[in-house]
C-alpha cells in the first residue's frame, strides 16, 4: 500500500493537523446544532481543544525545529514537551467542562431533534479522525517526537468516544430513554480526563529525563558491546532522550599503551554505529586507561589490560555485558 506523501517535517504535519482539527470541528458542530444532543455538544466541545492542542503543538514543533544557539547548546527539542503537557492540561480541563455539560443534562433532561443526520455527521468527523489520528502516531513513533505522539493519542481518543456516541446515542429515539444522552456525556468526560492524565504524566517524564525503556538501553549496551573492539570496558552509561534526540555518555576504559588516534578511532566507531540504530544521537565518551577499570557494565577484555589485543587481532565474538 503506497505512503500518502506527508510533509517531510514535523512542522509540516503539525500544520495538517491544524486542518484536520478545523474540519473535524466543523463537522462535529454541525452534528451538534442538527440534533442538540448534549452528548454530540460534549463531543464538539472537545474537538475545539484539538484545534486548540494542534495550534500548539505547530508552535511547538516550530520551536523544537530550530537550531541549537548561544543560549540553548543542546537545541530547543524540549518545546514539544512543553506542548503536550499543555495539550493534557486543555484536556483535563475540558473534562470538567464535559462533567458539568453532563450534570446539567441529567437534571434537565431533553430528548434529541433529527438525530440520525446529528448522527451521520458525528460519524463522518469520526472517520476523518480515526484516518489522520493513525498517520500521526505512526510518523510521530518513526520520527520520535513527543508532540506528534500525544497528537495522535488525543485524536484517536476522540475517535472511540465517537464510535461509542454514535451507537449510545442511537439508543435513545430507539429506547426513549432520555438521560442517556447525559449519562454519555459523562462518561466521555471520565474517558477525556483519563487521556489529558496520561498525556500529561509521559511529557512530564520527559522534562525530567527520566531513563529510557529498558528495551532501549538494552539496545544501546548490544550496540556499544558490538562495537567497541579493542577496549577493555564500557561503563556508567546514562543516557536521556528528548524529542528525536538521544544524549548518552559512557566511560570507556583503554589500554594505557594505546594511542590517541586508536582509541578515538574506536570512539567514532562505537558513536557510528549508535547513529545509525537510533537517529539523531550526541554521543560523549569519556576515555580512561586501564588502571580505571571497574570489571563491571560492558566488558571487552578480561585478561590483564597489558595483554589485550590490538583492535585488528580481537575476533568478532562480542563482548561480555
Amino acid at each position: 500500500m503506497p505512503e500518502l506523501p506527508l510533509p517531510s517535517s514535523n512542522r509540516g504535519i503539525a500544520v495538517v493537523s491544524l486542518g484536520v482539527s478545523f474540519v473535524a470541528l466543523g463537522l462535529k458542530y454541525a452534528a451538534y446544532a442538527t440534533s442538540g444532543s448534549i452528548a454530540l455538544y460534549a463531543d464538539a466541545l472537545e474537538t475545539i481543544i484539538n484545534v486548540v492542542a494542534a495550534a500548539g503543538g505547530l508552535w511547538a514543533l516550530s520551536v523544537a525545529e530550530l537550531p541549537a544557539d548561544t543560549n540553548h547548546p543542546y537545541g530547543h527539542h524540549k518545546a514539544e514537551y512543553l506542548s503536550a503537557v499543555a495539550e493534557g492540561a486543555l484536556v483535563v480541563v475540558t473534562a470538567f467542562v464535559i462533567g458539568d455539560e453532563a450534570v446539567h443534562g441529567w437534571l434537565h433532561p431533553n430528548p434529541p431533534k433529527a438525530p440520525w443526520l446529528g448522527l451521520g455527521l458525528n460519524a463522518l468527523a469520526t472517520m476523518v479522525n480515526l484516518a489522520w489520528g493513525l498517520i500521526m502516531l505512526r510518523v510521530g513513533q518513526k520520527r520520535r517526537s513527543p508532540a506528534l505522539v500525544a497528537g495522535g493519542q488525543h485524536v484517536l481518543s476522540d475517535v472511540w468516544t465517537g464510535v461509542a456516541l454514535v451507537v449510545g446515542v442511537t439508543l435513545i429515539p430507539l429506547t426513549g430513554w432520555v438521560r442517556l444522552d447525559a449519562i454519555l456525556a459523562g462518561l466521555l468526560a471520565i474517558n477525556v480526563l483519563r487521556v489529558g492524565w496520561e498525556v500529561m504524566r509521559e511529557s512530564v517524564a520527559g522534562l525530567m529525563d527520566e531513563a529510557p525503556e529498558p528495551e532501549t538501553m538494552d539496545e544501546i549496551r548490544a550496540i556499544i558491546a558490538a562495537n567497541g573492539k579493542g577496549a577493555i570496558e564500557a561503563h556508567d552509561i546514562r543516557t536521556r532522550i528528548v524529542g528525536a534526540v538521544t544524549f548518552l555518555e559512557f566511560h570507556l576504559v583503554v589500554p594505557g599503551t594505546m594511542s590517541v588516534n586508536t582509541a578515538h578511532d574506536i570512539c567514532d566507531r562505537i558513536e557510528a554505529a549508535l547513529r545509525a540504530s537510533m537517529g539523531s544521537t550526541l554521543v560523549h565518551i569519556h576515555v580512561e586507561p586501564d588502571t580505571h577499570a571497574k570489571r563491571e557494565g560492558i566488558v571487552f577484555w578480561k585478561g590483564p589490560a597489558e595483554a589485550c589485543p590490538a583492535p585488528d587481532a580481537l575476533p568478532d565474538t562480542g563482548a561480555h555485558a
